[in-house]
């Protein structure tokens, strides 16, 4: 029976990464069944290659497995489980059927199934760290600093609880983002670094290689070192689950950091705000209904894949929970997942296109910030006031800012034409007033702060 994508079940592959073909090239080879077959045969070569160095094989026979692991196909693994019922073991029979009478009995030998496993997993996933996730973060991190210090000029009202607060600049605004960015980079090649594997068999205790070494631990940090690995201090028939719980948290709240722009960006545009917009295509269409719409759909499009993602991190953390030296409790749980990474490459990528196309209007930007008629303004005003003396500044402030929005009149009108504050605003300085009068100046080291933090996630991450 010939499958096509339209037959699967997964939103993820007919219509998120089946359908682009350089994302299925990029990520297959670690997220994917084949993938996988492939790491847990790698696994098995590691083995037969250290029992050859200690003399328990021949040179001949581990390569003879290499060879053959190069051949197994997930195709007659899944006939193979189909009759046997046992996926690694599965796994095994095929590779044994595939090498001599000689090399049969060194297939395998002392491991139990989640030394492959888990020791599979663990080089899958920091491989696909290395070679694609973090690759394609930091082409969306180039995009944001090169954003950022864009606009770092471009002057924008902050918003706090929704409201006007104080000005600031669309470039400090992405900054935050370049900087939450960095750090979730950071944080997933540290956890992906960290991820152990383990070659201690059935229960953690070394038995099986025990009978051959007197140094089993030795033999274990041996076999994982020729998959670049190292083995965790103690583990049981799994290895311990904490480090694998790190890595998903940090891909998850990436996605967060994605969502968390993606969200600030869909508001942004928003008719009555119209700050910035996503590029239309010439032929796209925003409305099935309305053809006036333009709609937000790929920042919507990213909080939605967040909203889908997240509550995963719970089953990762029920997953810590197995009983005794293991149960069977995180063997569906543990196959999605590859899904994460899916997700998080697919909205990096996504956003990395969209926020590099992205479109700014600085005089839409300018006249959100004008709207309040200068009651931005009262903060400065507050604070020199007090700074001069002022026994009530901020209350002082108060009543002005509610006799501005009464009357219309500007902030900085009604201040400077109050004579219980000449006093005080006689002696500011011409600088001072000039924020005073004209708020939108107000931006304090705004642009300053852009550059610092491009400047040095560019440096750190080595984008410069």
């Amino acid at each position: 029976m010939n499958i096509s994508i339209y037959d699967c079940v997964s939103p993820l592959d007919f219509r998120y990464y089946g359908q682009d073909p350089k994302l299925l090239e990029m990520l297959a080879p670690y997220v994917s069944e084949r993938g996988r077959l492939r790491a847990e045969l790698q696994v098995e070569v590691a083995l037969v290659r250290v029992l050859a160095r200690r003399g328990i094989c021949s040179p001949a026979v581990a390569e003879e497995v290499a060879k053959a692991a190069d051949q197994v196909t997930p195709e007659e693994v899944a006939v193979e489980e189909e009759r046997i019922q046992h996926n690694t073991r599965a796994m095994v029979n095929c590779l044994q059927a595939r090498v001599s009478e000689e090399a049969r009995p060194f297939v395998h030998m002392t491991m139990t199934s989640f030394d492959v496993v888990d020791t599979a997993r663990a080089w899958l996933f920091r491989e696909a760290t290395r070679n694609v996730i973090v690759p394609e973060l930091l082409k969306l991190e180039k995009v944001l600093i090169d954003l950022a210090l864009r606009e770092k000029d471009t002057i924008q009202i902050g918003r706090t609880h929704g409201q006007h607060a104080v000005p600031i600049t669309f470039g400090f605004a992405i900054a935050q983002y370049v900087n939450r960015l960095g750090e979730r980079i950071e944080a997933i090649q540290r956890t992906a670094e960290a991820l152990p594997g383990k070659i201690s068999g059935a229960v953690g205790a070394y038995n099986a290689t025990s009978l051959f070494f007197d140094d089993p631990a030795a033999f274990e940090a041996e076999v994982l070192a020729e998959l670049g690995l190292k083995p965790a201090l103690a583990s049981t028939q799994i290895a311990p689950p904490e480090p694998m719980a790190d890595f998903v948290h940090a891909l998850t709240t990436t996605l967060g950091v994605f969502a968390n722009l993606a969200d600030d960006m869909r508001h942004l545009q928003r008719t009555e705000i119209a700050e910035v917009g996503e590029k239309f295509e010439a032929q796209q269409v925003g409305s099935s209904t309305m053809p006036h719409k333009r709609n937000p759909w790929n920042f919507e499009n990213i909080k939605s894949f967040w909203k889908a993602f997240a509550p995963r991190i719970l089953t990762q953390y029920m997953d810590q929970i197995s009983e005794h030296q293991r149960d069977l409790t995180n063997s569906a749980s543990g196959r999605f997942l590859p899904e994460i990474i899916v997700a998080v490459v697919a909205t990096a990528r996504r956003l990395a296109r969209v926020m590099g196309k992205l479109v700014t209007d600085p005089e839409r930007m300018r006249a959100n910030l004008a709207m309040t008629q200068g009651l931005i303004a009262a903060e400065p005003a507050y604070i020199l006031l007090a700074a001069l003396g002022h026994p009530d500044a901020h209350e002082r402030l108060r009543t002005l800012t509610l006799e501005a929005q009464a009357t219309g009149r500007p902030l900085g009108e009604l201040l400077f034409a109050a004579d219980d504050l000449k006093p005080y605003l006689d002696r500011l300085t011409e600088e001072q007033r000039e924020v005073l009068l004209h708020p939108e100046k107000y931006t304090g080291r705004a642009a300053q702060r852009t550059e610092t933090v491009c400047a040095h996630w560019s440096s750190r991450l080595g984008l410069s």
